[in-house]
């Protein structure tokens, strides 16, 4: 794990790529290289995981003629070793890094990536040929932005080292807003700077000084009904055992690494069954770290983890965080470079700080809720699309029926059902879309006055590309595509960063995601039973305590905490006439959004949370 930066062209140098490494120290805080050749220079500040003798970059062909550099692993690099040495290559490193600069020499960028299994982000540098290549993990799990203006092109892991290039523009892109205060997030390749982008997961990016940049895809998810993809015609227990497979293999193969390695454990199904798989393969305990809550709101699960620790017999310690932690919002902002509307991000860096002092690799449960469907709107969605085959009179007395109701008076059930009677007349995608927002579309359009719809439109081209698999099918691929790597992959790969920590997904192996993606919909999903193929594929090695609880995300108590101990600090900081947010929002918006919350009458910590984290962003850039 690193961090990577370069530049290409006019002005390149490798003092410069120095100044833009000096950025990225706190993911690669154990050795800094650089490799230049003529007007290219592109380098790599190193975690050492694997290779801890020879490992050091900078990395190059043999001959010199392709440097590379590496954020993130590459998990097949033995087989691909294998083949470059029987090939008649030198290799003189036993890491990962090598393999891909030797691979650039005879691939084209395409091929090359397509060759690469793992998470990971890599730039290329042809002296020769004077060609640069970046590329991006299948998923999105590992960051990779870029600015250019033709003559030169200036990349890295974070938009700070972007930034830290002189000729980099630094500039507010205004465009940025409305998805942001729709989702919590900009997607991919926006950013909130004007004309730096990120690569696309799934995408290679080629520039040559002086031509057009290249930008292409070399690898889709896809479902049966999609193209040639077909269908596993498989019962319940076939799929079952081809999971528990497919899963004990994508453990097996991260755990390999030269440094101690454990886990993250939030007593879910996900985590508990990388644990468990875990737990039979190394020859010590497992060291498993789990995130607590002292509140009376049901977000605390160290009781959960407790069972699955206690089973295993790990190494286990937890952490109970307290609402002071809001203090951290201004590193995180700094580490993400931009306002992050996900507040799972604070107990997610409370969590890589715990473990990055016991660990240097930790594996995740991420990816099991998008490859099983364990998220309740997809069974919502499902259930839309049967309530709208219902007359059109019928659903819309029922709709206004529900929205005589204060939510703030209804039990979470009973608010669900009215969320999804409320939706009866909107498509489904749109209804989808409307259930992940963060600020509710009435107060959206308060503080902006227009953006959904264009916000929509970038979704549904995602979501026709769908079209043809069943409804569960895309209502995952959609959010495989969306939520999980601009929100869930960005979030711990910045919280894990920050940290010097690498966090590895099983979930997320790409023989997993495809198997899934081919199983039958009722493998994943029937009714209100979620994840059916997973977990009866781990019945074995979990509690039913765990099995069988109801999901919960990896929430934090704000609703609380923000009428209670973090008052002074909501008001101070957007109801102050000199907030920076009130100078791109409309200020009664915030107002209201603020009062509705600390009055008990609504519930608006998620948009609250997204006007802090902005509100931090603005005043950090001056802007």
């Amino acid at each position: 794990m690193c961090g990577i930066a370069g530049t290409v062209g006019l002005g390149a140098s490798e003092d410069v790529v120095r100044r833009q490494l000096r950025c990225l120290e706190h993911r690669g805080p154990d050795a800094m290289g650089v490799f230049s050749s003529g007007p290219g220079s592109v380098g790599e500040a190193r975690l050492a995981v694997v290779d801890l003798v020879t490992g050091d970059p900078p990395v190059a062909s043999e001959q010199g003629r392709v440097g590379a550099v590496l954020n993130g692993e590459i998990y097949n690099f033995k087989e691909l070793r294998r083949e470059l040495l029987a090939a008649g290559h030198r290799l003189t490193t036993q890491g990962d890094t090598e393999v891909v600069a030797h691979l650039a020499e005879s691939l084209g960028p395409v091929e090359l990536a397509r060759r690469l299994d793992g998470m990971f982000a890599f730039a290329t540098w042809d002296g020769l040929r004077h060609r640069l290549v970046l590329g991006r993990d299948r998923l999105g799990k590992k960051p990779l932005y870029y600015w250019t203006n033709g003559a030169v092109l200036v990349f890295a892991s974070e938009v700070k080292a972007v930034l830290a290039h002189p000729g980099t523009p630094c500039r507010l892109a205004p465009e940025a807003l409305p998805t942001y205060l729709t989702f919590g997030y900009v997607p991919d390749p926006g950013t909130f700077f004007e004309g730096i982008s990120s690569v696309p997961p799934a995408h290679v990016l080629v520039f040559e000084p002086g031509q057009p940049l290249r930008l292409e895809r070399y690898w889709a998810p896809a479902a049966p009904g999609m193209g040639d993809v077909s269908p596993l015609e498989l019962a319940l227990d076939e799929a079952a055992r081809a999971v528990r497979s497919k899963l004990s293999a994508a453990v097996q193969r991260r755990l390999v690494a030269d440094v101690p390695v454990g886990a993250f454990l939030s007593g879910g199904v996900d985590s508990s069954s990388v644990v468990a798989l875990m737990a039979g393969s190394l020859a010590g305990p497992v060291p498993t770290f789990t995130i607590g809550f002292n509140d009376r709101e049901g977000f605390d699960e160290r009781s959960y983890a407790r069972l699955v620790a206690r089973r295993y017999k790990t190494d286990h310690t937890e952490l109970v965080v307290h609402p002071d932690a809001t203090s951290l919002v201004e590193r995180l902002v700094w580490h993400y470079d931009q306002p992050f509307g996900d507040s799972s991000a604070l107990p997610s860096f409370l969590l890589s700080e715990l473990a990055r002092r016991h660990v240097t690799v930790a594996l995740s449960g991420d990816g099991g809720d998008e490859l099983f469907a364990g998220y309740e709107r997809f069974a919502a969605a499902l259930a839309l699309e049967r309530l709208q085959r219902l007359p059109v009179r019928l659903r819309e007395g029922l709709g206004r029926l529900a929205s005589g109701v204060p939510p703030a008076a209804l039990p979470g059930r009973a608010r669900r059902a009215q969320r999804l009677l409320g939706a009866a007349g909107l498509p489904v995608l749109e209804a989808y879309l409307s259930w992940a927002r963060c600020v509710p579309a009435r107060w959206q359009q308060e503080l902006l006055a227009d953006g959904w719809q264009r916000v929509v439109e970038g979704y549904r081209r995602v979501w026709d590309r769908s079209r043809g698999a069943e409804l569960l099918d895309r209502l995952m691929l959609l959010n495989l595509e969306t939520y999980l790597p601009y929100d869930l992959l960005a979030k711990v790969d910045r919280t894990s960063m920050a940290h010097g920590l690498e966090v590895r997904s099983p979930f997320l192996d790409t023989a997993l995601v495809e198997l899934a993606l081919r199983l039958p919909p009722q493998a994943k999903l029937r009714g209100l039973s979620q994840k059916r193929a997973l977990k009866l594929a781990v019945s074995d090695l979990l509690p039913p305590q765990v099995l069988h609880r109801p999901k919960r995300g990896f929430g934090v108590p704000l609703t609380r905490w923000f009428r209670e101990d973090l008052r002074p600090y909501v008001e101070a900081r957007l109801l102050d006439p000199g907030a920076r947010v009130r100078a791109y929002l409309q200020p009664a918006a915030v107002d209201g959004l603020v009062g509705g919350h600390l009055s008990g009458t609504a519930d608006h910590r998620d948009a609250l949370w997204a006007l802090l984290t902005l509100e931090e962003f603005l005043r950090k850039q001056g802007w």
